[in-house]
């Protein structure tokens, strides 16, 4: 009898490990819930753009994100992504006001997302098709040559390209390019 319930107790302990650590792969909504944009949207493309509340990049790009998102709403599904690990989930609700985003925000503490989309910086984009095959990663567009120099306006447009593209079920015309920003800390 003992031998048994021992059984059951490590079986046990060893499905909430596991819980454990599927969760630390995932990303976490503003409640620290575990959530999987990739599952989300059935049948759409789904748009993650990884940001940071105190990267000036990333705050210059909001107004266009949104926009962004409206433009494709019916085509793509949007989310912000919050990759470092020192941003509380009430800084980044303060972000998301006054930026007055309405888009659903993530967590990425643990980088699974920074990992399945190969996001070095922010911002930056990742674009999945409905297959939930990543078929664009990098920069929105070409707006900054680099850190300090923006150009008065981008003369290329990668992420709506792709967005358009992978909408139609065809390749984008670039799979990656190098974003420009602020870079995501602890990538390993």
């Amino acid at each position: 009898m003992f031998g048994r319930v021992m059984r059951f107790a490590l079986a046990g302990l060893c499905c909430v490990s596991a819980v454990f650590v599927a969760a630390g792969q995932q990303a976490l909504d503003l409640g620290g819930a575990p959530k999987d944009p990739l599952k989300e949207a059935s049948g759409k493309v789904v748009v993650l753009v990884f940001v940071r509340t105190d990267c000036p990049i990333s705050n210059r790009y909001a107004p266009l994100v949104q926009e962004m998102s409206v433009k494709y709403g019916r085509e793509a599904a949007f989310w912000l992504v919050f990759p470092d690990k020192n941003e509380l989930p009430e800084s980044i609700r303060s972000y998301l006001q006054e930026f007055n985003y309405k888009l659903p925000a993530l967590r990425d503490p643990e980088h699974a997302l920074v990992k399945k989309s190969g996001a070095k910086v922010t911002p930056e984009a990742a674009v999945f098709s409905s297959k939930r095959e990543l078929v664009y990663h990098g920069r929105i567009d070409n707006l900054y040559q680099e850190i300090g120099r923006p150009r008065r306006s981008p003369t290329t447009h990668e992420l709506a390209d792709a967005i358009e593209a992978t909408s139609k079920g065809v390749a984008p015309p670039r799979a990656a390019v190098d974003g420009v920003g602020c870079f995501i800390s602890d990538l390993q």
